[in-house]
Parts: structure tokens; sequence; C-alpha cells
């Protein structure tokens, strides 16, 4: 192992002793000084995870989380230089992560959280005007050439608990009560301006997004989502200012 890579693995591993070569100019102990700053970057992650899952950490407490959180860190050193990419496998960890088993929900919460902190770092881009939109939808022959291209900020989730209310529960008083966790739901994560929102979607609007995301014209991903209300779907999209491009498509 090279003398950085056994740095880096020290830094991130507390029962690792302090790497050979190490020395403090005014002459402390290094082994001292090093756990000094070991504590330290462990503690930045850690309240990085904690600032980027904050209903996770709501739902098994602040001592579980910070515990849970050194393992991840442990096992999931940073891959580049940006704070906010960190943790962008913590979902997956959660998953194999054996004492949350008892909360099934908890890492599909956390795939949530995290397709908020990519909407809120994704690249700016001009929405459509409602009339420019209106003008497009206006020719019902168009629709079966027309592809809509979506603002980078636009996410879907699909999972089989209540992502969404038990997400909305922990923005107010924090309690499950009244939520069926077990009930289904299809998340829509996007950016309006600065701000970024969370809507739960029946399965067939959000098929009919992904289709659309997918390149399908509007007619083919109509014709190829399960049943839903076309109407209010589009209303929620242009409302929000989520559909940047619409384009028609090129017969070969």
């Amino acid at each position: 192992m090279s003398t950085q890579a056994a740095f880096a693995a020290a830094l991130l591993d507390p029962q690792r002793p302090c790497p050979d070569g190490l020395f403090s100019a005014n002459g402390a102990d290094p082994a001292s000084r090093f756990a000094v700053y070991r504590n330290n970057v462990q503690s930045s992650l850690i309240n990085a995870l904690a600032d980027s899952y904050p209903v996770v950490l709501q739902l098994v407490g602040d001592d579980f989380f910070r515990a849970m959180a050194g393992w991840y860190v442990q096992s999931y050193p940073p891959q580049g230089p940006l704070i906010n990419d960190y943790g962008k496998d913590f979902a997956e960890f959660i998953d194999s992560f054996e004492p949350v088993a008892s909360v099934p929900y908890l890492a599909d919460v956390a795939r949530l959280e995290r397709l908020r902190v990519q909407a809120y770092h994704a690249a700016d881009a001009q929405p459509l005007s409602h009339e420019q939109i209106a003008a497009a939808l206006a020719d019902p022959q168009a629709l079966s050439e027309l592809t809509v291209g979506f603002h980078p900020s636009l996410n879907l989730l699909t999972s089989t608990f209540a992502v969404v209310a038990i997400w909305a529960a922990h923005q107010q008083d924090a309690t499950l009560a009244g939520i069926d966790v077990d009930h289904g739901q299809n998340a829509l994560v996007l950016r309006n301006g600065l701000e970024v929102e969370v809507f739960a979607i029946d399965h067939g609007a959000s098929t009919f997004i992904q289709n659309l995301r997918l390149g399908q014209s509007l007619t083919q991903a109509l014709e190829t989502a399960p049943a839903f209300d076309l109407s209010q779907t589009l209303a929620l999209l242009i409302s929000h200012n989520v559909i940047t491009h619409l384009h028609h498509k090129v017969s070969p």
C-alpha cells in the first residue's frame, strides 16, 4: 500500500494506527494530532450526510444515524472534491445495513432525499412559456411526433412504500400517525426556480413522464402508460415550469 493510500485508509478507520512518517512542527505527538484531524474529517463527512438526509436522521434518531453514518464513511470514502456529491450510495448502504431492517422504508426515503439534493444542484434551464406550450399542444395531429424535454432537475422514484407521505410528514410534526407506510407511491421531484418540490403522482403519470424522458412522443407515451389523468399531469408539469423543449420527430 502506498503512503498516500495508507494515510487515506487510516484517516477513515479509527482502528488503524497513525501512519508512519508523520511529524509535528511544534513537537506535539503526531499520533495525537492525527487523531484530532481524523475526528474532524469523519465528523465533517457525517455532518454532510446529516444535512443531505434530514428525514432519515429523524426516523432513526441522531445517535443511531451518526453511528450508521460512521460505518458508511469507513465503507464509502469520498470519490471527488464536491461535498454535495458525497453520500450518493447511502440508500444502497442502508439496504444492506441489518440494524435498520425493522425500518424497511428507510432506504427509499434516502433515495427520495438524494433526488432532492440532485435537483437542488442540477443545471439551470429556461422553461418554455405557457403560451408556447399551449400553441404546440393545440394541433392534435402533431402530438404523435411531438417530444418533450424536461428541466435537468426532474426525476422520478417508484417505491413500494408511502415514501412521499413519510417525507412530507417529517416536514411538519414528524409523526407517521395515519399513514399506511406499506401503500406504495410514485414520487416526482423537480426544482421550480430555487425551490425543490416533491409530488406524489399516479403510477400511470409516472410511467408517462418516464416514457417522455426516454424520447417517446406524447402519443406513444400516453398509449404505453396505465390509465391516469393526462390533463392533470400536463397541468402539473406546465405550472411548475419543467418543460424546457418541444420537438417534432423527423419521420424516417
